[in-house]
């Protein structure tokens, strides 16, 4: 038995975290598949609410990480290996919001206040911190940081300049109260007409950026255990196609704005995720881009 508590001798079932996505829906519904291994997909909805049974208790053979809990896990000597497969992505500068009711904010006026944010190392707030922080030149250390939650690796603390808020608080709420001067909060920022995008005109910004850095930001790549890799590489060869095959079947096509696949065209992206990880005191030290993979993973594609 491997430490994940699987057998991969013969044809096994992998433990597997992967939500449903456009890009991974013809995984999940079995249009992809293989011969040589089975896919239990066990995980949470959402799948970052399994992210940290992934790396405390080795709870899945494979799925999806968030980038930013991937650098962590690697950084505290965790065993999974990356393989060069964005499972989602997207522009993050409309990410950061507030309620112009009390005043309007410029990026930089967010110093010395109150921002929320579900966890510190929340890949979204990774990415729009370092934008505040790279084009607007927001000094994040004099920001105080809202949490809900902690981080998914129990080796981590947060830095000084985060405090917790009371269980069962709403950062979008608070922010709309003015509770909270402004939030990083993704997909959940309300639908309500007072809330601003931080970083001004953020569409534009967002293809203004992505003309000059030519990256997408990732939020989650595709994982194996390292028992897997050295196991039965074979396997994991099969899991990086169905990926890929996945992916190739999205309806209506891949996103415009969406991570590529490989491992040369994911290393600028991935090198300044762990930049800014580094710049954000989330790891504790600069990891390089090839020890994220093994030799198998650095080779697919």
């Amino acid at each position: 038995m491997t430490s994940t508590g699987t057998d991969y001798t013969g044809v096994p079932t992998l433990k597997v975290n992967l939500a449903e996505y456009a890009v991974t829906k013809a995984l999940r519904d079995g249009r992809v598949k293989s011969d040589i291994v089975n896919l239990d997909f066990c995980g949470p909805t959402p799948a970052h609410n399994g992210f940290k049974a992934m790396v405390r208790e080795n709870a899945f053979d494979a799925g999806e990480l968030a980038i930013v809990t991937f650098l962590q896990a690697k950084a505290y000597g965790k065993p999974y290996v990356l393989l060069p497969t964005p499972i989602s992505g997207r522009f993050q500068h409309h990410c950061a919001g507030f309620n112009s009711d009390f005043g309007h904010l410029n990026p930089k006026d967010i110093e010395g206040r109150k921002v929320g944010v579900r966890t510190y190392t929340q890949t979204t707030a990774l990415w729009i911190r370092g934008i505040l922080r790279h084009e607007y030149g927001v000094d994040l250390d004099k920001v105080t940081w809202m949490t809900l939650n902690d981080g998914h690796l129990a080796e981590y603390s947060d830095p000084a300049n985060c405090e917790r808020l009371p269980k069962g608080s709403s950062i979008p709420q608070m922010m709309l109260d003015g509770e909270l001067a402004a939030a990083l909060l993704g997909e959940d920022m309300p639908k309500d007409a007072r809330v601003r995008t931080l970083v001004p005109n953020a569409q534009e910004a967002a293809k203004d950026w992505f003309a000059r850095e030519g990256v997408v930001p990732i939020n989650h790549m595709f994982v194996v255990h390292q028992d897997l890799s050295k196991q039965r590489p074979d396997i994991v060869r099969a899991l990086y196609r169905m990926v890929v095959e996945s992916r190739d079947l999205t309806e209506g096509g891949v996103p415009k704005v969406f991570p590529p696949i490989g491992y040369e065209a994911n290393h600028k992206g991935i090198e300044l995720a762990i930049d800014w990880a580094l710049d954000q005191k989330i790891i504790p030290r600069r990891l390089s881009y090839e020890e994220l993979f093994d030799d198998l993973t650095a080779s697919l594609g």
